[in-house]
């Protein structure tokens, strides 16, 4: 058992008040470590060790910053493999989930030291004569990132990463069910060469969490904010911050159409849909939780989704062999069995799974799901998908838009055309054409629309939310005034 530290100021720290709490490993029960659970004073002293190296950090050099971010990628990539272990302890993923956490959240950390020379404004045209007139983005200062635990590696260096390669400084708000892995960041960013206080790591308990976040959002040290989660938190945060009018970017929920016309190739739909439904037990705010099959080609569909579900190899997340792990906690395990059970008991049909073994929960497909049913509009967030036959191409685009929901889609399709006609009218931030509506890369704008969100994470897109876009003019002859 570990006895965990958070990071602030560039120090080991526990709670101001000594308050801990217990981390469990989900699958084997066993209390892995003993971690501060931070209350507001903590969280007051991250802020202000964030702004008290605001200054250094920012007035780096461009080339020095790069630097530094990218041996933090080279530091998070060599780890990989403890990574992997913590993060199977941590949340009961599989060793290739981890591993794949460590090197994409390596990539992510390589972009954004790309990005730090692609900070550019523009000269603008001035009526006026003798005035030159620009537009420069410059760093806001400190930032609060707020991580989740299911991919904690990659979303949580997604919420520092770019902060940090715009000039900020980052305090990051540690899921309270991965902290060691979200330690692991500030470990790598601080051994690369971070200033102390530029990034930190607080830890708080579920319970904590809620007093330590607004004792932060209401510091008026803090001017942007990144959240990664729930909806129903989302909203919370996004009412906090509105308060101090602070910008908020929030990638949360989803319910992920995978659209299958009657001209794709099934095999590879059935294919996309195996991994976008089941990788990481269905815990990816992407995972596809709704396919939307036109009708002539349904039944043949689903056998073949069938066969591949039945195919995968559930057990102990720690095994090698295991290709889906355990959910995060028992809470989850009873969710998304009662989303089952609810449509189970309204009328719905189980093609395989649906039934837990302990934290395991299998491979489920179900279908004759209806709009009462809640499993058509709730997040599942378990390794659970619907099937929902449709119509012509416009009824496949209703069904697709009939969800509070906005994140990632796909259409599968053999003609491109076709796809991207129904693809243009799906209401996500994201959207795939034949391939799974599981995919991210740490160029592109990530986010969502309607309850998944606003703002967006990645390349260009993401400079903009943690910069200030300022007006600025250099007067180079007398003005005339007239007064």
């Amino acid at each position: 058992m570990q006895n965990l530290a958070m990071k602030i100021g560039g120090r080991d720290a526990g709670s101001a008040d000594g308050r801990t709490y217990e981390k469990k490993n989900p699958f084997t029960g066993e209390v892995i470590a003993t971690v501060p659970d931070a209350g507001p004073l903590d969280a007051v002293a991250a802020v202000g060790a964030a702004a008290a190296a605001f200054k250094e950090w920012s007035k780096l050099p461009h080339s020095k910053r790069r630097e530094i971010l990218w041996k933090a990628a080279d530091l998070l990539a060599a780890r990989a493999p403890d990574v992997a272990k913590t993060m199977t302890a941590e949340t009961g993923s599989t060793f290739g989930w981890g591993m794949f956490n460590a090197m994409f959240g390596a990539s992510i950390l390589r972009e954004a030291a790309a990005a730090v020379t692609q900070i550019t404004g523009e000269v603008i045209p001035s009526d006026h004569p003798g005035k030159i007139a620009m537009a420069v983005r410059q760093p806001v200062g400190v930032v609060l990132g707020i991580a989740p635990w299911n991919a904690p590696m990659i979303l949580g260096v997604r919420s520092v990463a770019m902060p940090l390669a715009c000039g900020n400084t980052v305090v990051m708000k540690a899921s309270e069910e991965t902290p060691a892995m979200h330690r692991i960041i500030g470990e790598v960013l601080e051994e690369a060469g971070v200033p102390a206080g530029a990034i930190n790591i607080l830890t708080t308990s579920r319970e904590g969490a809620g007093a330590a976040v607004d004792a932060m959002i209401a510091d008026p040290r803090v001017k942007r904010i990144n959240f990664t989660g729930s909806t129903h938190v989302g909203k919370i945060i996004a009412q906090s911050a509105a308060r101090f009018l602070k910008p908020v970017l929030l990638e949360l929920g989803g319910k992920a159409p995978q659209v299958v016309l009657d001209d794709a190739n099934l095999d590879d739909a059935a294919a996309a849909a195996n991994f976008g439904a089941f990788m990481h037990q269905g815990q990816i705010c992407m995972s596809t939780e709704r396919l939307i099959v036109q009708k002539p080609v349904m039944d043949d569909f689903a056998k073949k989704l069938v066969a591949k579900a039945e195919g995968l190899r559930v057990g102990d997340p720690a095994n090698p062999e295991s290709q889906i792990g355990c959910l995060v906690s028992e809470r989850s395990v009873k969710r998304v069995h009662d989303l089952v059970k609810d449509a189970v008991e309204r009328g719905a049909r189980v093609l395989t799974g649906g039934t837990p073994n302990g934290m395991l929960f299998p491979p489920t497909v179900i279908d004759r799901v209806t709009p009462e049913m809640r499993i058509y509009r709730e997040e599942s967030f378990g390794p659970v998908v619907i099937v929902i036959p449709a119509g012509d191409d416009q009824d496949a685009v209703r069904l697709a838009n009939d969800t509070e929901f906005g994140l990632s889609a796909s259409v599968f399709s053999g003609n491109v055309d076709r796809a991207y006609a129904v693809a243009s009218q799906i209401e996500s931030g994201i959207c795939h054409i034949n391939s799974a509506t599981v995919s991210d890369e740490p160029q592109v704008p990530f986010g969502g629309v309607k309850d998944s969100g606003y703002g967006r994470f990645g390349g260009r897109a993401g400079i903009n939310e943690f910069t200030e876009l300022r007006w600025m003019t250099i007067q180079t002859g007398h003005a005339h005034y007239p007064i």
